[in-house]
C-alpha cells in the first residue's frame, strides 16, 4: 500500500479514512474557504449524500485559492515513520479500517452511477501502458454514441486530462502527490465536478501501478488492466492481486508484435492461471487493430449492468 492507504507509514491511525495530512485543495459545498496546509488526523467517516463536508470544528483560521477548474490536488501525504513495536496484527487492522470506510464511500458512488445509468470503467495499469492513447481513441471512436467524461489519476501534472479534453470530453485531473492510486472517496469528490453522464460512460483512469489499484473498490462496473506487449510476459505472475481484481486484460500496442520477443499464448495463458474467468482482447490504441471488439465488449457489458439495476427497482 501506499502514503494515502498507510504503506510506508505504520503510524498510520485505523480511524483515519485515508492516511492523507490534507494538504490538499478540494471544491466542496461549504461556504469558507480554508487551507488543510497542516496534517490534522481525522476521521472522515461523515454522513454525506453528495461528499459535503464540515469542517467547523477545526480550531484553526485558513484561507487560500482554491486548485484550477478540473483539478483536484489530494497530495499531501504522510511521511513513512516506523514506530518501534507495532505489531503485525495491528497493521493488518489498520488496512481492514482504512478498506472499509473505502469501500462505505464505493458504494455511494455505486448508488450514484446506479441512478444515472452510467456505465463505469476503471482503467488500470502500470506507467507506459497506453492507458490515455487507448482513451483517447475510445472516446473519439464513441463519443456520437454515448455521453462520456473521464476522472484522471496521477501523481502530479493535468497532462493526461488535457489530452481528455483536446477530445471534447469533459475530464476531471486527480492528483494524488505521493499517493500510488485512486480511492473512492477521491472519486466522489471528482462526480460533483463532472457533468451528467445519465446513460454513458465514465472512464476512471487509475495511477499508473499495478499493486494498490487492486485493493480499491471506486464503485465501478469493472476493472480493466491494460498491459502492453513491451512489458513481458510474465507480469501477471509477478502482479497477481490485479489481474485477479480485473474482469479483461487488454494487450495493447499488438501492432508492435512482429519486432518483439514476445509469447503472446504465455501471457494469455498466465493471465488465466491467476484469474481463470478474465476476457482477453488484443488491441492497438495507435492502429486501431482490435478496438471494435473493445467497444463491443463495452457495449454488451453496459447493456447487462443497466437490465441488471433497472431488474433490482
Amino acid at each position: 500500500m501506499c502514503t494515502v492507504c498507510g504503506c510506508g507509514d505504520t503510524s498510520v491511525d485505523p480511524g483515519q479514512a485515508h492516511g492523507h495530512s490534507h494538504e490538499h485543495d478540494h471544491p466542496h459545498d461549504h461556504a469558507h474557504p480554508h487551507d488543510h496546509a497542516h496534517p490534522h488526523p481525522h476521521d472522515h467517516a461523515h454522513g454525506h449524500a453528495h461528499h459535503h463536508h464540515d469542517h467547523h470544528d477545526h480550531q484553526h483560521d485558513h484561507d487560500h485559492a482554491h486548485p484550477p477548474a478540473g483539478s483536484i490536488d489530494f497530495g499531501g501525504g504522510i511521511a513513512g515513520v516506523h514506530v518501534p513495536g507495532l505489531t503485525q496484527a495491528r497493521v493488518v487492522q489498520i488496512e481492514r479500517d482504512i478498506l472499509a470506510k473505502n469501500d462505505s464511500y464505493a458504494d455511494e458512488n455505486r448508488a450514484r452511477f446506479a441512478a444515472s445509468g452510467t456505465f463505469v470503467l476503471n482503467v488500470v495499469s502500470s506507467p507506459g501502458s497506453g492507458k490515455t492513447t487507448l482513451l483517447v481513441k475510445t472516446i473519439t471512436d464513441l463519443k456520437a454514441q454515448f455521453p462520456i467524461a473521464v476522472i484522471e489519476g496521477d501523481q502530479q501534472t493535468a497532462n493526461d486530462a488535457q489530452r481528455i479534453r483536446a477530445t471534447g470530453a469533459p475530464a476531471i485531473q486527480i492528483n494524488t502527490g505521493k499517493g500510488c492510486h485512486l480511492d473512492a472517496h477521491m472519486v466522489g469528490h471528482a462526480l460533483d465536478q463532472l457533468p451528467n453522464t445519465t446513460d454513458g460512460l465514465l472512464f476512471i483512469e487509475n495511477v499508473g501501478n499495478l499493486v494498490c489499484p487492486a485493493a480499491f473498490d471506486l464503485g465501478e462496473a469493472h476493472k480493466v488492466v491494460v498491459l502492453s506487449i513491451t512489458e513481458g510476459e510474465d507480469k501477471p505472475l509477478k502482479y497477481p492481486h490485479m489481474f485477479a481484481a480485473s474482469d479483461l486484460l487488454l494487450l495493447n500496442k499488438i501492432d508492435l508484435l512482429p519486432h518483439l520477443d514476445f509469447d503472446l499464448a504465455a501471457t494469455i495463458e498466465y493471465a488465466r492461471r491467476v484469474n481463470p474467468k478474465i476476457e482477453v482482447l488484443t488491441v492497438s490504441a495507435k492502429s486501431g487493430e482490435g478496438m471494435p471488439a473493445f467497444y463491443a465488449w463495452i457495449a454488451r457489458r453496459a447493456a447487462a449492468a443497466r437490465a441488471a439495476a433497472k431488474a433490482a427497482e
